[in-house]
């Protein structure tokens, strides 16, 4: 396991209730993707099971929703889970992955069993979000938020990756915002890099309105569909960076430092106007997605409007 830094004193009250026999059995962990609510869920449930090493075991059982939401026959299985015995002692924990993606039904039929698991059963559920949580499933949770991390924080994750240069860092501090996960992403995945450039080169290519650009970006957005809440974001973080950079001349402000140069090409040929009328159309597009709208469909409008504007 990666060292797991921040969040000590969570971590201590969690051991100590373990100790001395007050644990509940419900546990909420709340924070945003990269955070870390996976990899302190494994630390809470490896000292449940008074496990030392870090390896598979049986009575750790995740869950994960395959699809774009998690209903009633996930919640069964779960369910189902939760009523064997476990097999190595006589603890078992059951960590449920995403449960933002928990419908109101699901959440519902998940509720009698959190209230009232078998003994011995422990149940660990992550969660980006408060709100989406039915009031009934918050009560009867102890709940851990995971807030963002201090850049000496990060800086000390940063350099148990790997030996970085000094640029490399203070852009990873920048645009992981106190978000690990977000700043490791920016180091070391390349699809991430690619996504940028290709955000980078939309933005630039805007000005120039070509009769093409739609459709020549739609085929190249499309193979990030898997990503779609992460492609609304850059391109609101970006053109948040061309707004900052037209405003003040700090690069310190920046969240996408390590393209400085690009942003502030972009900030000379894009009015506030046209900049703010993007932006409201990345909210408008979110919306439709979070309503279950076309992806395809959502980008296609979002770079017509970029033009329009």
């Amino acid at each position: 396991m990666k060292e797991f830094i921040g969040y000590e004193k969570i971590i201590e009250g969690f051991f100590r209730r373990v100790d001395n026999g007050t644990l509940s059995h419900a546990h909420l962990i709340i924070g945003p993707n990269g955070i870390g609510k996976s990899i302190l869920a494994r630390i809470f449930a490896l000292k449940i099971l008074n496990k030392e090493k870090d390896i598979d075991y049986v009575d750790i059982v995740n869950y994960r929703p395959s699809k774009a939401s998690m209903g009633v026959d996930e919640v069964r299985e779960i369910i189902e889970e939760v009523s064997k015995r476990p097999y190595e002692g006589d603890k078992k924990v059951i960590i449920i992955h995403e449960g933002s993606k928990l419908t109101i039904q699901a959440q519902n039929a998940l509720l009698k069993t959190i209230e009232e698991p078998p003994q011995g059963v422990y149940i660990i559920l992550l969660a980006e979000s408060l709100e989406t949580l039915l009031e009934t499933i918050k009560s009867r949770c102890q709940v851990y938020k995971l807030t963002p991390l201090n850049n000496k924080q990060i800086e000390k994750y940063i350099n148990t990756l790997g030996n970085y240069s000094e640029e490399e860092i203070k852009a990873s501090l920048a645009y992981g915002e106190g978000i690990p996960g977000k700043a490791e992403r920016l180091l070391n995945d390349d699809n991430l890099s690619e996504l940028r450039e290709i955000i980078v080169k939309l933005l630039k290519d805007i000005n120039y309105a070509k009769e093409d650009l739609v459709l020549i970006y739609e085929n190249k957005l499309e193979n990030y569909k898997a990503q779609q809440d992460e492609v609304l974001n850059l391109m609101a973080s970006f053109i948040r960076d061309i707004i900052v950079s037209k405003e003040v001349e700090d690069k310190n402000k920046i969240i996408n430092i390590d393209k400085y140069d690009d942003i502030v090409e972009i900030a000379n040929s894009l009015s506030y106007k046209k900049l703010n009328s993007m932006l409201e159309y990345i909210k408008e597009g979110r919306v439709n997605l979070m309503n279950n709208g076309s992806y395809s469909l959502v980008i296609s409008v979002i770079l017509m409007g970029f033009l329009e504007v």
